[in-house]
C-alpha cells in the first residue's frame, strides 16, 4: 500500500491535521506527519516533493494557515496528488489560507477541501489510494454505509408526522 504524507506549515496546525492522521490511521493507511514551511524551510519542502513518489508516497496532504502555499509548494515539485487543507489561523478566519490554496496557476492543481476539513482531506486521499487498493476501496464503502446508516438512525428518531422515508 502507498503512504500519506501528512505536512503542516507550523506546529501549531496540528490540532486540525490530527484529525486527517486519525481517519488515515482508521483506514490503516501508514502515514508520515511532519512539520515544513513554505517560507521558512523552502528547500526542505522541494526535498520532499522531489522524492516522495520514491519514498513509497501515493498522495499528500498540506496543510497551512495564512498566506498557505505549503500545498502549492509541494504541487509544483511532484506529479503526486496534493491536497490542500486551509487551517483558520488568522484575523480572516482562514478565508486568506482557503483562497491561496485553491487558486494555484495552471499546470500545478492542488485539490482543496474546506477550511479545517481534516477528515475529508484524509477521505479524499483513501479514495484517490484507492484507484490501485480493492481492499481500501471496501473500508470506504463501509464507511458510505456507515454514514448511510447513522442517517437512517437520525431520520428514525424525528417524529412520525415530521419525517420522510429513506
Amino acid at each position: 500500500m502507498k503512504k500519506a504524507a501528512v505536512i503542516m506549515g507550523s506546529g501549531s496546525d496540528w490540532d486540525v491535521v490530527k484529525g486527517a492522521v486519525e481517519q488515515l490511521e482508521k483506514f490503516g493507511i501508514p502515514t508520515k506527519t511532519c512539520v515544513m514551511s513554505a517560507h521558512r524551510t523552502p528547500h526542505a519542502v522541494r526535498e520532499f516533493a522531489e522524492t516522495a513518489r520514491q519514498e513509497g508516497f501515493g498522495v499528500i496532504i498540506a496543510a497551512a494557515g495564512k498566506a498557505a502555499h505549503l500545498a502549492g509548494s509541494v504541487a509544483a515539485y511532484t506529479t503526486l496528488p496534493v491536497i490542500g487543507l486551509p487551517v483558520k489561523s488568522s484575523a480572516l478566519d482562514g478565508l486568506d489560507a482557503l483562497l491561496s490554496t485553491v487558486q494555484m496557476p495552471k499546470g500545478v492543481p492542488v485539490a482543496t477541501v474546506a477550511i479545517d476539513g481534516a477528515a475529508n482531506a484524509a477521505i479524499l486521499a483513501a479514495q484517490i489510494l484507492a484507484v490501485c487498493d480493492e481492499a481500501l476501496a471496501l473500508k470506504l464503502t463501509g464507511l458510505k454505509q456507515e454514514m448511510e446508516n447513522d442517517i437512517k438512525v437520525q431520520n428514525a428518531k424525528i417524529p412520525a408526522k415530521e419525517s420522510v422515508a429513506l
